[in-house]
């Protein structure tokens, strides 16, 4: 019976999430007005080889315009200018094109949305990943949906998390569009993937203990070109 409070409050965070409201849109299909881009071994704000860009009225990672022959880690986020403490953030995203030459194996086909990252002014030049929770976008034989947590931790199944938990929802071919929700309501986190829940975790904290209460959210730029589309928040607040 002690376990009831946490099962209803699990379903109606599981509602809510299904539920349809009003949305509004980050993303304006011109320009990057909005986010600030934050790339390794660059300054916040530079965009070297334009890798964020707008393309046919989509957000794109792209490596066409990478000025070194091979990728020497220059991992890449771009950020909501604004933080959000309880929202449902969601977005369309597929995997095109292929990985540029250098880059690791384990960041073919993958990308990410960052969760509860600090501003990008706070993050070091060589940094390679925000401080936040990952929801992982990943594509070609493996599952999407994963966690990664790049300095945090987060409580699941009653058990801390510092690591990865792999989904079982298997990716889509390249070129297939992939709708990713994140819903974030009063410390607990889900990950939905084309309307089914992936992953729910609680109490993300920052690896010296201080609780995730909210902040930006940031997409990935990982050495694979990808689009994204539809990119939506609702604030629950």
């Amino acid at each position: 019976m002690k376990r009831l409070p946490t099962l209803i409050a699990t379903l109606a965070l599981s509602t809510a999430a299904l539920a349809e409201g009003e949305y509004t849109s980050l993303f304006n299909g011109k320009d990057l007005d909005g986010w600030i881009v934050k790339i390794a071994k660059s300054e916040m704000g530079e965009n070297p080889g334009n890798m964020f860009r707008v393309e046919d009225g989509l957000l794109t990672v792209s490596y066409a315009d990478y000025a070194g022959e091979k990728f020497t880690g220059e991992f890449g986020h771009i950020h909501t200018d604004k933080p959000y403490t309880n929202y449902r953030f969601r977005c369309e995203y597929r995997f095109i094109g292929e990985q540029v030459p250098g880059a690791p194996k384990w960041a073919y086909a993958n990308s990410g949305i960052m969760l509860h990252c600090p501003h990008p002014s706070n993050m070091e030049v060589n940094q390679n990943f925000p401080n936040s929770a990952e929801f992982q976008l990943l594509g070609d034989t493996r599952t999407t949906g994963s966690l990664f947590t790049p300095g945090c931790m987060v409580e699941k199944d009653g058990k801390e998390v510092k690591g990865s938990v792999k989904s079982t929802i298997p990716s889509k071919p390249f070129g297939e569009w992939v709708k990713a929700e994140a819903v974030v309501k009063d410390g607990t986190i889900q990950h939905w993937i084309n309307g089914d829940l992936v992953m729910e975790y609680t109490n993300a904290r920052f690896d010296d203990g201080t609780p995730m209460n909210g902040g930006h959210i940031s997409l990935q730029a990982e050495s694979h070109p990808c689009q994204f589309r539809n990119i939506e928040i609702l604030v629950l607040d």
